[in-house]
């Protein structure tokens, strides 16, 4: 190859173009560094049940504990976890940085090769919007650190084959390797990377050595096929599940595909616009002549460029790595993402390094060799492609901020695109507010609309029609639907689980649900809550319920509901204060504002020998924080009563107890003792006690009462209406 691009590499020494490439991905990300977690990112990101070294532990040995198994991607969020918490800014900061340092090293192989326009080609990766997607959402830090590691791998190798000195080469070999693994661990598509070295040795020698080119790699190529094949049972054992059915392609029809999704990327890379979140799901099986003219198409440019490759090798090169990186998402595994789109920008993150390196090799001579006027005009289209690049990637970016952006955008671009439907009205749903619960309707019927056998779409309406008052029905209806198309939906089980409980005679129901739904998915700490809720319903099964809590606290350690339902279980066991105590203390300090926490803990502090000024102040809290919650102001009375001095307190709580609810005739009685101390009220106390017996007429208490009343005071008069 000719070293023309030596002059424009000088111009730029190593640190100083790192430096430039990182000012750029900041300057183009800049948007989405504030973003709020996108659709699966909360998946991806650590869960509170990894967060513990046990966690960590899991992310490697458990399968299932982690969206996707990739251990090495998943324990770096774990530390990014430790770093900065669930403060989003930081993984975004690190993202960008994993792709300006992956743009640094794609720099030092083109330029350890010597290949013209390294620079510019580091530039144009940097700022390209087809890599947006891949930077600028959490959960595709798979790709972004996998291509530091791809490329340091490379890097590696090439020492190991420049390398005179057996010693270092294998030093340096094995150092390749292992960061191959390392790779492989953040994402399969890596896997490509042996082939991809070979496509180097041949580009760099016109033929491949069986010794030197060939044996080295024979390891990598099994490693590869290991990573890959398991990855695919892994995809379709624990995501894809039932609706693998929707991958039934001929082998006709995935050649057809995959040389149409060539084209497609391709003219992504030329001209990025517009760029979708959820592009169309293609039909195979429609306009054969298109589909057709495009498998002739890659025939004849593979042809085209064998035949040029003695002339010059490079072309080929670049499309044999551009085609080959890309080949793990060209249809012929079924991966995920297929079910709503056989396209992604961030497919071809990796890929798209062959075709920039190419076009920037050949461009590169127009900027240093090329006579001065168009030496000028070369420079000057090439930092107007650069800013037009970044200016598009800084536009696109924004989108990345937030959900709601994120789909309305794809909606407006791709408005058939049924999953952007249903994933704008789970965001909704979210909101819980009547507006949004509304619109979050909309979008799952229209969802379901365009692909009635969406479960998904089924299952977040029944979330929907839960919250809805009335819609309880529709809630069962459609959670049942989803469990008829996806038997196995541990989440379905648990959400038809709730809506069950909500009906009487169905409890029992409830429970087998939850219980399906952890033997589906063991370790869902929400599951067992639920589940513990329901037993705390059964007579006889508090101790079961009290379990289910245990569970629920031992996955998730700041579960504050879990700890606060086991309090009143320990609360209401005899010799278990203590334990209650701690139960109701640990729910308060996991969540300060939870308000019926503090009302239990007081409950449960007023018994206890000197600890009646910390039940006041947790009452206190319990008030402040629910004002209107006629239990939290009777229990405060009763209380009040007990301190020399706030008897008149104690009966503005109880007071406006009964002003909030009138029916409750524990704090009628409780007024009625209270009036009954005070010199003149009690005629007050009387009718108090009258509301106790009218609302409780069977209580014992009652009747006892009143016979003290007519003992000591003259009947009530009935006071006459006004007219």
């Amino acid at each position: 190859m000719p070293s023309t691009g030596a002059p424009l590499a000088s111009r730029f020494r190593p640190w100083w173009t790192g430096a430039l490439l990182c000012a750029l991905a900041l300057a183009c990300y800049w948007p989405a560094l504030h973003g709020t977690p996108l659709w699966d990112d909360q998946a991806h990101l650590t869960t509170p049940e990894l967060q513990s070294l046990a966690g960590l532990k899991r992310i490697w040995f458990e399968l299932g504990a982690t969206q996707q198994y990739y251990p090495l991607l998943h324990s770096a969020f774990w530390i990014e976890h430790r770093l900065w918490g669930d403060a989003t800014f930081g993984y975004h900061l690190f993202n960008v940085l994993l792709h300006a340092t992956a743009a640094t090293l794609f720099v030092l192989i083109l330029r350890r090769l010597s290949i013209p326009g390294a620079t510019l080609a580091g530039l144009i990766f940097v700022v390209h919007p087809v890599s947006v997607e891949s930077v600028a959402w959490i959960s595709e830090q798979k790709n972004t650190l996998s291509l530091v590691l791809y490329l340091l791998a490379v890097l590696a190798y090439l020492r190991s084959d420049d390398d005179r000195s057996r010693t270092n080469a294998r030093w340096w070999y094995l150092g390749a390797t292992l960061l191959f693994v390392c790779a492989l661990l953040c994402k399969s598509v890596t896997a490509t990377l042996p082939a991809a070295l070979l496509v180097l040795a041949w580009w760099r020698r016109g033929r491949l050595a069986w010794r030197v080119d060939v044996l080295p790699l024979l390891p990598w190529f099994a490693i590869a096929l290991a990573s890959g094949l398991f990855t695919a049972w892994v995809e379709h054992r624990f995501i894809i599940g039932a609706e693998f059915t929707q991958f039934d392609l001929t082998l006709v029809q995935r050649v057809l595909l995959a040389s149409r999704m060539i084209w497609f990327y391709l003219g992504k890379l030329f001209w990025p616009a517009p760029l979708i979140f959820f592009y169309p799901r293609w039909d195979v099986a429609s306009s054969p002549l298109v589909w057709s003219g495009c498998l002739l198409a890659v025939a004849a440019v593979t042809f085209a460029l064998w035949r040029f490759r003695r002339t010059n090798r490079g072309p080929l090169a670049a499309w044999l790595f551009f085609v080959g990186s890309l080949f793990p998402a060209l249809g012929f595994f079924n991966i995920y993402p297929f079910l709503f789109s056989y396209v992604a920008d961030h497919f071809q993150y990796l890929a798209c390094l062959g075709v920039i390196a190419g076009a920037s090799a050949g461009f590169a001579p127009l900027l240093t060799a090329a006579p001065v006027p168009w030496r000028t005009l070369g420079w000057i289209f090439g930092g107007t492609a650069i800013a037009t690049l970044a200016f598009l990637s800084h536009a696109q970016s924004r989108l990345y901020t937030d959900l709601d952006t994120l789909y309305r955008t794809t909606i407006a671009r791709n408005p058939d695109s049924w999953i952007a439907h249903n994933n704008l009205g789970a965001h909704l749903l979210a909101q819980k507010s009547p507006a949004s619960l509304a619109e979050a309707v909309t979008h799952f019927q229209t969802a379901l609309r365009l692909k009635p056998d969406y479960v998904a779409a089924h299952y977040n309406l029944g979330k929907a029609y839960f919250e809805i008052p009335g819609h309880l029905a529709d809630a069962v209806a459609e959670d049942e639907t989803a469990l008829r198309l996806r038997p196995n939906y541990p989440e379905a089980h648990n959400n038809l689980g709730n809506a069950l409980a909500l009906i009487p005679g169905r409890l029992a129901d409830a429970v087998a649900h939850y219980e399906e739904a952890l033997r589906e998915k063991p370790g869902q700490s929400e599951t067992y809550f639920n589940l513990g809720n329901a037993l705390l319903k059964i007579p006889g099964r508090r101790s079961d319920a009290a379990v289910q809590f245990q569970t629920t606290v031992r996955l998730k350690p700041d579960h504050a509901n879990a700890h606060n339902n086991l309090g009143l279980i320990w609360s209401e066991t005899p010799g278990r204060t203590p334990d209650a105590l701690v139960e109701f203390e640990t729910a308060v300090r996991f969540q300060p504002d939870y308000a019926e926490a503090h009302y239990n803990l007081a409950n449960t502090l007023q018994n206890i020998p000197g600890r009646l000024s910390d039940a006041l102040a947790h009452y206190e809290m319990a008030l402040r924080l629910q004002p209107n919650d006629a239990d939290f102001h009777n229990n405060y009375g009763g209380v009040l009563l007990k301190v020399p001095g706030r008897s008149s307190d104690a009966i503005a709580q109880f007071e406006t107890a009964v002003r909030l609810s009138p029916d409750y005739a524990k704090a009628h009685y409780n007024l009625a003792v209270a009036l009954l101390r005070v010199p003149g009220r009690q005629r007050d106390a009387r009718l108090h006690a009258e509301s106790f017996a009218r609302l409780w007429p069977d209580h014992a208490q009652a009747r006892q009462f009143l016979a003290t009343f007519e003992a000591s005071l003259p009947p009530l008069k009935p006071i006459s209406a006004e007219r």
